[in-house]
């Protein structure tokens, strides 16, 4: 299903949903049932030259979500094996 007429547009609309959810990348790109990979390219290099304002928003997310990442990958892991036990 395509949401949107231009890449321009795309690249804003997934740009405001990143920073108005505070997500990452991989819930961004679950969210509109595309692949990582075009979310990251569309809102790290391809919004740099459509509305800097809005990437450098962005950057935030990204440099939050990377600091808190062994946070989230730790907890996934605490789950798994809690989940493999039983419990």
């Amino acid at each position: 299903m395509n949401y949107f007429s231009t890449i321009s547009e795309r690249c804003e609309y997934l740009a405001k949903y990143l920073v108005e959810n505070k997500s990452t990348v991989r819930e961004t790109a679950k969210a509109f049932n595309i692949s990582k990979s075009t979310v990251h390219k569309d809102i790290t290099e391809k919004l740099q030259k459509i509305n800097y304002d809005l990437f450098l928003k962005v950057e935030e997310v990204l440099q939050f979500n990377k600091l808190e990442r062994h946070l989230r990958g730790g907890e996934a892991t605490k789950l798994k094996y809690k989940k493999a036990r039983g419990n």
